[in-house]
């Protein structure tokens, strides 16, 4: 298994590179690589072309995995299914680095299921009915089925959550004091919940 920090958004709203943003002089991308690698598994950062420079002078080179350009589609799904093709053998323990709530216990929490229950083609939490799709882990079994369908083009739309309809997905209801650490931050106006 893979951990996958993904950074490859085009942070339009928060108006720079959310990867990027420090909290406690470390970026949230060392955050969340830092939460990731508690599992004791290696974590690489998912970025688009245009990110590739500034984030090759902070983390090694060998740990950036960029977008594909082959493919033709957009969003997080982009940067997961670029990382697929990059380690096509590897299930992909996914967490957006916009998640700075995030804690390590929900990671575990899900990583155990993924241990303990072997077969989905996914893992996700739910918060209130609501998949919750970029902290999740995807098979490399899962991932080989979604490829599929967009190189038929059957994947009709590319959302996280559309994606995960065609696959077989394990789930945990995420309790209350859970449901905070899902909160993404999208604007600076957002960061004063920080």
């Amino acid at each position: 298994m893979l951990g996958i920090i993904l950074c490859g958004g085009q942070s339009v709203r928060m108006g720079s590179d959310k990867g990027l943003l420090k909290a406690d002089a470390k970026t949230w991308a060392q955050n969340a690589i830092e939460k990731i690698a508690a599992l004791n598994i290696p974590v690489k950062l998912s970025v688009n072309t245009n990110q590739y420079p500034e984030y090759a002078s902070i983390f090694s080179t060998t740990d950036l995995i960029m977008d594909e350009p082959t493919l033709a589609i957009k969003g997080p799904l982009l940067g997961l299914l670029s990382c697929h093709l990059t380690f096509p053998e590897e299930d992909l323990f996914i967490l957006a680095c916009d998640m700075p709530l995030m804690d390590i216990s929900i990671l575990m929490e899900l990583y155990n299921k993924y241990q303990q229950q072997p077969g989905a083609g996914a893992y996700i939490f739910t918060n209130d009915g609501e998949m919750e799709p970029l902290c999740g882990i995807y098979t490399a079994r899962g991932l080989a089925t979604i490829i599929e369908l967009v190189k038929s083009g059957e994947l009709k739309k590319y959302s996280m959550k559309y994606t995960l309809d065609h696959l077989t997905v394990n789930t945990i209801n995420a309790n209350g004091e859970q449901k905070k650490c899902f909160r993404n931050f999208n604007s600076h106006a957002e960061l004063n919940g920080l």
